[in-house]
């Protein structure tokens, strides 16, 4: 176990709740062996009837993986520590997306990348007026990875695609609209929810319906046409060219947004989502992402995003390729073409 994760055991729950507050919460490989190790226990302890995932204190639930580590990895072992990391993180999203029992995740903050990979998973995702949802992977040259794939691209309309191309974040309030949460919650609210659901775990249902109370208007909803109409197609340069010929100030927005992603790991996101809506189950969506990832780290534009946006926070990138026409229908191909049969991933 690790100080990083608290794990305990009130009456029927078994509760997680993630201990990084410096780092936000975001997940090392010790955390993700700890929540595996603690599932697989609670999956066989009748006394155990679900599991409560929250965070323990700080401004956010989750906001990633520990993409320090990997971009260190990627650059002095050839990926292989970061291999080990994305084997572990996707079985411990896999088991969490077909565990038995109930898990409520209490999504209070920043939620996002590897926050994404254990909340949307639980039957109860529990939005607040913290919230604030996204997955930004292409800001440094990564796919949306963690499940992305397959939750992304089941998403109303082009709402995954624009989420996923753009980063874009949503409130508490959007995240209900879109479905990538069950419950809207006030913060000051969730104590009670925890309280009661413990005391009364027959009824988590009528405890969260109870104390859910109506979000603001998502903005999300207002911009529907838009995101349907400009993100429409499979094809990065498509997309891009709808934005620039709308001349609205929403699409030139959007349009200036795209300019700042890396254009390699764009176009693999619209791949990633194609494949993943095709998946008939999350096992082989998690496999397609693993041969993206471990793949997509060893290339430049991972270490160049992850240096320029969280190490030495420049904010100047320098993606390579730099225009999206050079990014070839081959180089995708190769990123998410078959691993060895002794590579491929494998859930639990």
């Amino acid at each position: 176990m690790t100080d990083e994760v608290h794990i305990h055991a009130h009456g029927p729950a078994g509760h997680i709740s993630l201990n990084r507050p410096r780092a936000i919460h975001s997940l090392t490989l010790a955390m993700c062996k700890a929540m595996t190790e603690a599932l697989q226990t609670w999956r066989s302890d009748d006394a155990a009837r679900f599991v409560l995932l929250d965070h323990a204190e700080g401004r956010g639930f989750c906001a990633g993986g520990d993409v320090t580590l990997i971009r260190q990895s990627a650059l002095e072992d050839g990926g292989a520590a970061a291999r080990q990391f994305f084997d572990t993180e996707y079985k411990l999203n896999h088991l969490m997306f077909t565990y038995p029992k109930p898990i409520i995740a209490f999504m209070d903050g920043i939620t996002m990348g590897g926050g994404v990979g254990i909340s949307l998973p639980a039957k109860y995702r529990i939005a607040t007026e913290n919230t604030r949802f996204a997955m930004p992977e292409t800001g440094i040259g990564l796919i949306c990875d963690v499940g992305g794939g397959w939750y992304l691209s089941r998403l109303p309309g082009r709402t995954g695609q624009f989420l996923g191309l753009t980063g874009a974040r949503l409130d508490g309030a959007e995240c209900l609209w879109a479905g990538l949460a069950t419950h809207y919650l006030p913060s000051d609210a969730l104590p009670e929810a925890k309280a009661r659901i413990i005391a009364a775990p027959d009824t988590i249902e009528a405890i969260l319906e109870e104390l859910s109370v109506t979000p603001p208007t998502p903005r999300l909803a207002a911009n529907r046409e838009r995101i349907d109409r400009l993100f429409a197609s499979d094809n990065y340069e498509d997309n891009l060219a709808a934005l620039k010929a709308d001349g609205g100030e929403w699409a030139a927005k959007e349009l200036k947004t795209l300019g700042t992603k890396s254009p390699m790991t764009c176009k693999l996101v619209l791949r990633q989502l194609q494949l993943g809506s095709k998946a008939k189950t999350f096992a082989q969506n998690m496999a397609m992402e693993y041969r993206a990832a471990t793949r997509t780290v060893l290339l430049p534009d991972f270490a160049e995003g992850v240096r320029a946006l969280l190490i030495d926070k420049t904010n100047d990138p320098q993606w390579q390729p730099a225009a999206a026409h050079e990014v070839s229908e081959a180089m995708i191909d190769a990123v998410f073409a078959p691993l060895p049969p002794q590579e491929e991933w494998q859930p639990l």
